[in-house]
């Protein structure tokens, strides 16, 4: 087993919590510049720097997304939610803004470095040996995406790959001259890459690469998204979460696939019920808050991130004492749909249509009528599957109706119709009627 701290990483709970309380105390003494966070503090009537107990830290307020959003736009563009003076940063970060506004996140070098520190306990947990070459195939841009494993993988020995400005098909080409072991990317466009092999003939499987750390959506740890990535590659999947403002704090160990490590020795981790805001019992759904405790540059203190999750406790037989989310980050709250009824999440409907191996790329289209919204899925069918087309709009309309408990409509549409991704993937589409 690998570790990259091993005397944070494997801490008994009762330690690892004094060690949290500490860093918490040590992160709040460097805020007495920052206004966002001393005007909050000031009207929790809390001082930060001297909480020793999680009873006292839960009574911290919230820190939201759309708060965060205010400061900026009312003191633009980086709002006030510095630690340190602006002269004093170095780096700028934006979010993907699929939920809405971009936020502009600043790390100074001190706070960069944390992040890079999180990606070596990340980069240890998945098993990533320093003799390893890691295929970055996306171009670089502000979203954070992968610019920290990048750099992070370089400065602990790593030969690393960049692949922006490339095709599809050249970046396959380039994996495989240089012999990349290791791909990081979306899940989306690890099936897209895996498609792309296919009808190039190139036998992704008999490639050095031995695993893909995929992030930016649930995909790495919906099933069949899963297995169709496994297989294509004949490569393990290791899930990673993370946000531009909060970092890089999740990683799948080698040990037990289909949970995700919280790195709780550098952050405070809870699950709320996001209309009571109580924190929910262990093992329970709810949303995930989390308090960065090195991003002292940017800091956030019990943010809530709208992913929602379910905790587990479980020892590991990795040796990690963080707790683990159970399938990774199931969803995000805001992205649940209400068709006839039923609540159904995006990730239900993925892992449903993966199963189907012929279809290649899908769309999801919400239509209102009358206050009942309905569903319809777009898939756009491999080569050699036109002709069964019917066959497969029928058989997947039944699964999808078997497991949500409705029967949206499924058609297929021509080859190369569907957008695809190198990034996240935007594949539901609101239409009102």
């Amino acid at each position: 087993m690998s570790y990259f701290i091993p005397d944070e990483e494997c801490l008994a709970r009762g330690e690892l919590e004094r060690l949290q309380l500490t860093k918490f105390r040590a992160l709040a003494a460097q805020l007495p510049l920052n206004a966002f966070y001393s005007a909050k503090f000031e009207a929790s009537g809390i001082d930060p720097s001297r909480i020793d107990d999680f009873d006292t830290f839960r009574q911290l307020p919230f820190t939201t997304k759309s708060e965060i959003t205010a400061d900026q736009e009312a003191h633009a563009p980086y709002g006030t939610n510095l630690s340190f003076p602006l002269s004093t940063y170095t780096r700028i970060h934006r979010t993907s803004g699929t939920t809405g506004t971009h936020l502009r996140w600043l790390d100074t070098p001190q706070s960069w470095a944390w992040i890079m520190r999180c990606w070596g306990i990340i980069y240890a947990a998945a098993g990533i040996a320093l003799q390893d070459r890691i295929f970055f195939p996306f171009s670089f841009g502000p979203f954070i995406g992968f610019w920290a494993a990048f750099e992070s993988a370089a400065a602990r020995g790593n030969f690393v790959i960049p692949g922006g400005g490339m095709t599809t098909s050249t970046r396959l080409e380039f994996l495989i001259a240089h012999g990349a072991t290791v791909v990081c990317c979306t899940p989306t466009y690890a099936l897209r890459m895996a498609q792309c092999a296919a009808q190039n003939g190139v036998d992704l499987a008999a490639s050095p690469v031995r695993a893909l750390i995929v992030a930016g959506e649930p995909g790495g740890s919906i099933p069949e998204v899963r297995k169709q990535i496994e297989s294509a590659w004949g490569a393990r999947v290791f899930d990673h979460t993370g946000m531009t403002e909060v970092g890089s704090l999740g990683i799948e160990c080698v040990e037990a696939p289909g949970s995700t490590h919280l790195i709780e020795s550098e952050c405070v981790v809870e699950v709320i019920d996001p209309q009571s805001t109580e924190a929910v019992p262990v093992g329970e759904f709810g949303e995930l808050v989390l308090t960065t405790l090195g991003r002292t540059g940017s800091p956030l203190i019990r943010y809530r991130t709208g992913d929602r999750v379910r905790l587990l406790h479980e020892p590991c037989a990795c040796g990690r004492s963080s707790c683990r989310m159970d399938q990774g980050i199931l969803g995000r709250l805001d992205d649940m749909l209400i068709i006839r009824g039923n609540n159904v999440y995006p990730a239900a409907i993925e892992n449903i249509v993966r199963g189907f191996r012929d279809v290649v790329e899908y769309r999801v289209i919400v239509r209102g009528r009358g206050g009942m919204n309905e569903l319809q899925i777009e898939i756009e069918l491999g080569a050699g599957a036109c002709d069964s087309a019917q066959v497969t709009e029928a058989a997947l309309a039944q699964a999808l109706q078997d497991t949500l408990l409705f029967r949206p409509i499924v058609r297929s549409v021509a080859p190369d119709t569907l957008p695809r991704f190198e990034l996240k993937a935007n594949r539901i589409v609101q239409e009102q009627n």
